[in-house]
């Protein structure tokens, strides 16, 4: 038993219930939506979100993990107003989502730049857990990092460094945002466990868009929980390849290694509206409640099996915490 923080409060790790373990509620670019705000209606992406998270628990998903960070435009308080109308957990994260380089904040600040010193990051990912995220109160549960197609680039490097600091010092886990393409995983297993980490309080997100079992396998070998968790970004990786490759994990002993998600948001603008929906029409909160869980019973997966993968390895990640 463990107490989790949620946007609204800590909750206890045997009341999570399902946990889908990779979604977002909003993915916004921060400077575009303040300087060209008819991009954004607030009072309608807020009911909008209200009314998808509503759906969402209406099947049975009790918590989402949302791995929105600084990069991704992280803004609690307007979380904190969905959550105060959902009855559906809200975990929240810390950390800095880069492909490439640092954000300019950061480019003179810390060890190696112009003014050299400290690492920066690991203070403020620290404040972010142990005492909250902007004044809010709300405390971040876990970190959040990124290694996508161009690799293991210094930015990256960096961001990883003080994520694996920054989790040695408070002993929350770690979520990766992965890239399968160039096996990134592997990666940043191998720069996590240099600077310590144990690996089996990793999620390797995005593991899912593989079909490749050599290389999940060996992912999770390692001790990570593979993020089986883009289901409805059918343009990435079918569905009926997804739904085959957790099976079949599932069917060579890996149950213990897998958690589901969608990746999804209530808005990401990213995209427009009408192309998103048109190019991923299955990439919603929904699709693994109405879709995918059938599919993976139909293949010979257990309702046993798929408790251990929306219950028992989500509770377990937020339950092996603490400094060490």
């Amino acid at each position: 038993m463990t107490e989790v923080p949620t946007v609204g409060g800590g909750v206890d790790s045997t009341r999570m219930g399902r946990v889908l373990m990779h979604e977002h509620v909003f993915v916004l670019s921060e400077e575009f939506r303040q300087n060209y705000p008819e991009h954004w209606d607030e009072q309608q992406r807020v009911s909008d979100a209200v009314d998808k998270l509503t759906a969402l628990k209406s099947r049975g998903i009790d918590t989402i993990v949302d791995p929105t960070v600084i990069g991704l435009g992280r803004y609690i308080p307007r979380i904190q107003r969905i959550d105060e109308r959902v009855d559906i957990n809200i975990i929240p994260a810390t950390g800095v989502y880069t492909y490439n380089d640092v954000p300019m904040f950061l480019h003179f600040r810390g060890p190696g730049t112009l003014f050299d010193g400290p690492e920066p990051m690991v203070e403020m990912f620290t404040r972010d857990i142990t005492d909250g995220i902007a004044g809010t109160g709300v405390r971040a549960a876990f970190l959040k990092c990124a290694i996508d197609a161009p690799g293991m680039t210094p930015g990256v490097e960096r961001v990883m460094r003080a994520v694996a600091r920054t989790h040695r010092l408070t002993g929350v886990p770690i979520t990766l945002h992965t890239n399968v393409g160039n096996r990134s995983g592997l990666a940043a297993q191998q720069l996590l466990a240099s600077e310590g980490v144990d690996l089996g309080r990793v999620v390797v997100g995005h593991s899912g868009d593989s079909t490749d079992l050599e290389y999940l396998t060996r992912l999770a070998d390692a001790g990570s929980l593979l993020g089986m968790d883009r289901f409805g970004l059918d343009v990435l990786q079918s569905f009926e390849r997804r739904v085959d490759t957790v099976a079949e994990l599932v069917r060579r002993g890996y149950t213990d290694s897998l958690v589901l998600a969608h990746d999804a948001s209530c808005y990401i603008d990213w995209f427009p509206d009408e192309e998103q929906q048109r190019v991923a029409p299955n990439w919603h909160y929904t699709h693994i409640s109405d879709d995918v869980l059938p599919a993976l019973r139909q293949r010979g997966v257990s309702e046993e099996q798929i408790t251990t993968m929306l219950v028992d390895n989500p509770r377990r990640y937020f339950e092996n915490v603490g400094a060490y």
